[in-house]
């Protein structure tokens, strides 16, 4: 036990030491800091974002009183409508910076899964009214006029799209916004829309009229494929499903933690773009309140060493069983059916 109580005052001095060398604040006020940066990030890429489609369904705007061209209109509302996705997605942001109080005790950091709810339903619309145009389109032919103006703003229509939606996506995946993500991959929807006016603008050109409505059912079903995906991006993050790999990841850290000797439980959950976790770890039943404490807190900075964005753990310590040994949750065995 003296060689243990030894062992742990040396790491204990080591640990100190390593903060000297390598300042590592963990305290409320940095967490904090830290979500009012990344919301920041994600603001940025939402008004980013918002400026370039902004400008590109302008432009095609323009096009279409030009032209006449009913694909680029559809287009164009379909820019429009993922420019305007941007505004759930900032009053998440917005909202995720509060404070938590006594009734929202986590925070408001799930308003960011409302809103990627609202992107899902946007991109659903937006599917809709794409294969409703192009079966009219079927139904009832129409001319089309300089169909070269209208492929050179479709080309611009998928170049605005596309680069919005990598952004959004790197920027989602960095932040850890589940929503921001499947908010490119609507604005990459758009960009398909765009190519089926290219390719529409293409057979008109040539006389071929039904070319872009076939074209565009295709980009449909391209759409509800980005659906599913976004759709199965959402759901996972409501259901607090975290990526396998994370667990593993935390769990090894925590076996290397001097005294911990197994990890009983560990589960996370994003709140926002923010992980926490709850821990339960045995450690010897010898140890006094202050060492096991120790132990407790050398479990939670492993963990967060090795678990990118997560925030807090609650640690609880169990003694590890031993011969003889009362079993030290006795008192809630009547609650465990």
């Amino acid at each position: 036990m003296e060689s243990h109580r030894h062992g742990h005052r040396h790491h204990h001095r080591r640990h100190r030491l390593a903060h000297l060398l390598r300042p590592h604040s963990h305290e409320s006020a940095q967490k904090v800091d830290s979500a009012l940066e990344s919301s920041a990030e994600g603001m940025r890429a939402l008004w980013l974002s918002l400026a370039v489609l902004g400008a590109t369904a302008v432009l095609q705007a323009a096009v279409v009183v030009l032209s006449g061209s009913v694909a680029l209109l559809g287009d164009t509302v379909h820019n429009a409508a993922d420019a305007l996705t941007a505004l759930p997605l900032g009053v998440a942001f917005v909202l995720g910076r509060r404070a938590a109080n006594r009734r929202f005790t986590y925070g408001y950091g799930r308003a960011e899964d409302l809103a990627g709810i609202v992107i899902v339903l946007t991109i659903a619309a937006s599917a809709a009214l794409a294969a409703y145009e192009a079966v009219e389109r079927l139904l009832h032919p129409r001319a089309m006029s300089h169909p070269g103006v209208v492929a050179v703003a479709a080309v611009l229509g998928f170049i605005g799209n596309e680069w919005v939606a990598r952004h959004r996506i790197r920027v989602g995946r960095r932040i850890g916004s589940a929503a921001l993500v499947a908010d490119g991959l609507h604005a990459r929807t758009d960009g398909f829309t765009s190519l089926a006016v290219l390719l529409g603008a293409g057979g008109a050109a040539l006389g071929w009229r039904s070319a872009d409505p076939i074209v565009g059912l295709a980009i449909t079903a391209a759409i509800l494929l980005v659906l599913k995906d976004a759709a199965r991006e959402v759901f996972r993050r409501l259901m607090d499903s975290v990526d396998p790999a994370v667990i593993d990841a935390g769990e090894a850290a925590l076996r290397e933690v001097p005294g911990v000797l197994g990890v009983t439980e560990l589960r996370m959950r994003w709140i926002g773009h923010r992980l926490r976790a709850e821990v339960t770890v045995e450690v010897d039943g010898g140890l006094e309140l202050r060492a096991a404490h120790d132990v407790a807190v050398g479990a939670e900075h492993a963990l967060r060493h090795a678990v990118p964005r997560l925030t807090a753990a609650l640690v609880h310590t169990d003694p590890a069983p031993g011969p003889g040994a009362e079993d030290p949750h006795r008192l809630l065995a009547h609650h465990a059916a």
